[in-house]
């Protein structure tokens, strides 16, 4: 008879988050998921049967949560249109303190999505998901007078990702929080 868990998989396989988006998945050992995870080898490979079965997981948490939260933003009506794309740019320059640096997301779309199709295919399908939503934003904010109408609204919502994911590229390289805050600003004027 197998003996029961002791441990709660949803809060290991958001440490293993952490670690693969600190990492990545070719630089994330066994060794460092045990250590994040506070599980043994056995019990990682009992439960999620692969690390890359675990990366899939954590990938996918990471999505369902932070994504989730972008979507809440981009779809709130009681707020104007370039104060929510204010903040969501502004999660860049200055995200939660138990994050690791950049995105797992973008991490993730430069280290596997070039040579694994399965991969790009979900990212592309993450990245329309919330791009759908900004650009229905834009083309409501257009309609109320907030912006140009003269602006492709499909144009301007993937500028903002692309802003986005760049000030996450960057503060994985160490940009300062004053080089990201000028960027900030600059993406907003051009609204």
């Amino acid at each position: 008879m197998p003996r029961p868990r002791t441990f709660n998989e949803d809060r290991a396989v958001d440490a293993a988050m952490k670690a693969f988006w600190t990492f990545g998945y070719e630089g994330t050992s066994t060794q460092d998921l045990c250590e994040a995870t506070g599980l043994g080898r056995s019990s990682i490979y009992n439960t999620f049967s692969s690390k890359r079965d675990l990366f899939d997981r954590a990938l996918r948490h990471y999505m369902d949560t932070r994504n989730a939260a972008q979507l809440e933003l981009i779809q709130r009506t009681d707020l104007p249109i370039r104060e929510r794309i204010r903040e969501l740019l502004w999660d860049a320059v200055e995200p939660a303190a138990t994050d690791p640096l950049g995105c797992f997301v973008v991490n993730t779309l430069v280290e596997l999505a070039p040579h694994e199709p399965e991969i790009a295919e979900l990212l592309e399908r993450d990245n329309l998901l919330r791009v759908e939503a900004l650009t229905t934003a834009i083309s409501a904010a257009q309609a109320a007078g907030e912006l140009d109408a003269g602006h492709d609204p499909d144009a301007l919502a993937r500028y903002v990702f692309v802003v986005l994911s760049g000030l996450r590229v960057s503060a994985r390289a160490g940009a300062t929080p004053a080089a990201q805050e000028a960027v900030v600003v600059a993406a907003l004027r051009t609204l």
